[in-house]
């Protein structure tokens, strides 16, 4: 064979594979699995929004952009100052955590970029968090409403960010502290302490006339039923019964004076032999 004619077909083949090797990392790419991607189809269509790219090995165009997220759940505390519906400012500390929802990468990079959270999840979440604390009084936020006050953030937030706008799941959202003047603070809470202290004392007194009432109530029943055991002792009756007993002593073995005779009511008279 002629090595000439060889030749060619050696050179193509070694620019192709220098080509193909200077283009390996515009062709192959991997996809870890905290990450989804879309791509940016530059010549026929643009943003693919609907394939999102599961993890693994894959091969792309390599005039198409590749765009990854980083789908793990993120956390983001935030400290900012509200003001409740007095107009007091409180200061308050949350948590929240939340991810992108995995197939809805491509809409949320149109609308945000890669840079979701400080465009969309910090602003959403400091905005909902002055809302609702500003239908509450600093005494409810901190005291007597905070679960309520948590919760309402909790799903409002939720909501907003989980619509067809935006496409974050937001997994959970704290507040960690409320920081009220200290003015503001010791006057609550020595309100509440009077409130425990109250509430207590009318305790003691609901219980005591609750025992005065069942005295009461045990008094007019013993009254009641010496007054049907007065009724029923007529002197026949009580006669009947010390003749009965004066029978039941005579056949007793005990030493005893039986004088049969009437003694007080017309009763026999029983002595002892003492």
């Amino acid at each position: 064979m002629d090595n000439r004619r060889l030749l060619p077909i050696i050179v193509i083949s070694v620019i192709a594979l220098i080509v193909v090797v200077g283009l390996s990392s515009s062709i192959f790419y991997t996809i870890q699995a905290n990450e989804r991607a879309v791509l940016f189809k530059k010549f026929s269509g643009g943003l693919d929004k609907e394939n999102v790219i599961a993890p693994g090995f894959h091969m792309k165009a390599p005039w198409n952009d590749l765009i990854v997220f980083d789908v793990a759940e993120s956390k983001r505390e935030e400290t900012m100052d509200v003001l409740d519906k007095n107009g007091l400012s409180i200061k308050v500390d949350v948590s929240v955590r939340f991810n992108p929802k995995f197939d809805k990468i491509g809409h949320i990079y149109e609308r945000f970029r890669l840079d979701y959270i400080n465009t969309l999840v910090v602003p959403e979440v400091r905005s909902t968090v002055r809302q609702v604390m500003g239908r509450y009084s600093a005494e409810e936020i901190y005291s007597t409403k905070r679960p309520e006050v948590e919760a309402a953030i909790r799903n409002e937030t939720a909501e907003v960010l989980g619509n067809e706008t935006n496409n974050i799941e937001m997994t959970t959202l704290l507040i960690r502290s409320i920081n009220l003047p200290d003015k503001i603070k010791q006057a609550i809470e020595n309100k509440l302490q009077q409130e425990q202290e109250a509430l207590a004392y009318q305790f003691r007194l609901d219980k005591e006339k609750s025992e005065a009432e069942r005295k009461r109530i045990a008094a007019e029943g013993e009254a009641q039923a010496n007054k049907i055991v007065n009724s029923s002792l007529t002197p026949n009756l009580l006669r009947m019964r010390g003749i009965e007993a004066t029978l039941k002593l005579a056949e007793s073995t005990n030493a005893k004076i039986v004088v049969i005779g009437q003694g007080k009511d017309g009763l026999p008279l029983i002595l002892g032999n003492n």
